[in-house]
């Protein structure tokens, strides 16, 4: 009978990099979140780019497009068809800034209204999903993703 030496090969497992558990669960912690706040931001009557768009607004005298780019999570080109579809609801208007440069997106009084409604009901919505955790918990989560979002 012939020896056979068995060498142990290290499995594709053992060269996982140490992050990929940390990518796992952030990609699976942000589509549960992106799921469950979508779907009651529908049952608002909004989409999810609409509502971050009210949001942002609302409490503001109005925002420069521009800025409005970054303050929300919407790409400059969505940007333009979600405040012309909101235009068309009467929610938002554009006006000229200051500098006579640019524009400056605005909630007409009834987007001012929606605000009022739809920013309360939606936190309150997302607060049962909290209630867990107490607060050096929520902090310690908020800095760890304020440092991981460093990394890039």
């Amino acid at each position: 009978m012939q020896h056979q030496e068995t060498q142990e090969r290290p499995s594709q497992n053992d060269a996982r990099p140490p992050f990929l558990g940390v990518l796992r669960e952030l990609a699976l912690a942000y589509q549960a979140f992106s799921a469950t706040s979508a779907g009651h931001v529908r049952q608002l009557g909004l989409t999810p780019s609409q509502f971050d768009v009210i949001a942002t607004l609302g409490n503001t005298p109005g925002i420069p497009l521009h800025e409005l780019t970054t303050r929300t999570l919407i790409t400059k080109g969505t940007l333009t068809g979600v405040l012309d579809r909101l235009e068309l609801k009467g929610l938002v208007r554009r006006v000229v800034a200051e500098d006579r440069r640019s524009y400056r997106a605005v909630l007409t009084p009834a987007g001012e209204d929606l605000f009022a409604q739809v920013f309360p009901a939606h936190m309150g919505y997302l607060a049962q999903f909290f209630r867990n955790l107490d607060g050096p918990e929520l902090q310690a989560i908020q800095q760890a993703l304020s440092t991981l979002r460093h990394c890039f």
